[in-house]
């Protein structure tokens, strides 16, 4: 088992000052263990929605819930969106008798109710795959390939893992996407996130896809913002502003975990993803992933022009704005696109992060990162801008 102290000390810290909050990310990232360790030692109650037992005792849910007092877990709780006004009552109570930690595996827009009746108590505490600040830099390349799902990271053999990630494709795909309004059958979702895979790094086209598909280009947008919702794929949006040029202005896909990636790609070994022509993407997705675990992802972009420049990430991050280059190279030099974004965007620093295990100057406010140091270096520069 991988500690997962940082999300602990989150919780304790979210839950001391608000009624109510909800732990979020995909299915089978670790969100009821992590319930579950932060139950040890406290009163509490824990309550599964996806449990026959709790669904017929939560058919009156105020009789059930009311009267507790202490910690009250609530898992899926977007099984069960009537729940979201009750809470907001319990959450005004004074004094407060029980504090409510509510997990679910889609996001807040799509639990109804939740942003709505609780604006104001409730803090959402996102997490996400196994980062390099738990798992050691050393074991990266692990990491990027088994991707940060605990179970298949943590398998003993390549095998099981990927039987793992398979059989959670097809759990999401049978089961889970129906909850989002998505009612097509198994084999057009199937093809479809496997044509994500495909575009991982590259701006979304919903109506080459949609053709390919046989779909309209907003039915493939619905289906992109299902797998958005339940944390699998990233839309990274574009930034833009006036500064006389053409810009993109579609999102970017990432499929976010690279493991993931890697399964709907078929690749069976590593060494398969080193000959294959989606490496570079992939490590621009896995280490883009480990910044934005760092840097949150609420102010995260990437930025293109039709003239050809284009930077990868740019984060607005302790007030200044970063920017961030993925090359799957140990020693990459100074581009053209580098020195254009370094002056329409105005950054602050750019940094280049490379799988290499050396790091140095590139340039003015320019540096290469190895993965090796990155959070390190990341930590670094969180407290120069804080001082």
């Amino acid at each position: 088992m991988v500690e997962r102290t940082r999300y602990l000390e989150m919780l304790a810290t979210r839950i001391e000052h608000y009624p109510v909050v909800a732990l979020l990310g995909p299915r089978q990232i670790g969100k009821t263990t992590l319930a579950q360790q932060f139950m040890a030692g406290r009163a509490a109650r824990y309550f599964d929605l996806e449990s026959a037992a709790t669904q017929d005792l939560m058919r009156q849910p105020a009789a059930v819930l009311e009267p507790l007092t202490g910690l009250v877990v609530i898992d899926e709780a977007q099984r069960m969106p009537e729940l979201f006004p009750l809470l907001r009552v319990w959450a005004d109570r004074r004094p407060l008798p029980a504090r409510f930690l509510i997990l679910g595996s889609v996001s807040p827009w799509l639990m109804k109710g939740v942003t709505e009746s609780l604006a104001g108590r409730v803090s959402f505490v996102d997490v996400a795959g196994l980062g390099l600040g738990e798992i050691g830099a050393e074991q990266h390349r692990r990491l990027w390939w088994r991707g940060g799902f605990p179970v298949p990271y943590l398998a003993q053999t390549d095998e099981v893992a990927r039987q793992w990630q398979d059989d959670m494709e097809r759990t999401v795909i049978e089961r889970d996407l129906a909850q989002f309004g998505v009612s097509e059958s198994p084999a057009v979702m199937r093809r479809f996130w496997a044509m994500v895979a495909h575009y991982h790094g590259q701006t979304w086209n919903g109506s080459e896809i949609g053709r390919s598909l046989g779909v309209t280009d907003k039915t493939a947008r619905r289906y992109l913002d299902a797998l958005a919702a339940a944390f699998l794929v990233r839309q990274l949006p574009p930034w833009f502003e006036n500064l006389g040029k053409r810009q993109v202005k579609a999102p970017k896909v990432y499929i976010r975990d690279s493991g993931m990636l890697h399964g709907l790609l078929h690749l069976p070994s590593p060494q398969r993803l080193d000959e294959h022509p989606k490496l570079g993407a992939s490590w621009e997705g896995f280490a883009l992933e480990q910044v934005l675990q760092i840097t949150g992802d609420r102010d995260a972009y990437f930025w293109a022009t039709h003239g050809g420049a284009e930077l990868d990430l740019m984060v607005l991050w302790q007030g200044q704005r970063i920017g961030f280059e993925f090359k799957f190279g140990d020693a990459p030099g100074i581009t053209k696109s580098m020195h254009v974004a370094m002056a329409d965007l105005k950054l602050d620093r750019l940094l280049v992060v490379v799988p290499g295990k050396e790091s140095y100057d590139l340039g003015p406010k320019m540096e290469v990162v190895s993965i090796l140091h990155l959070v390190e270096r990341l930590g670094r520069m969180a407290q120069e801008l804080k001082e």
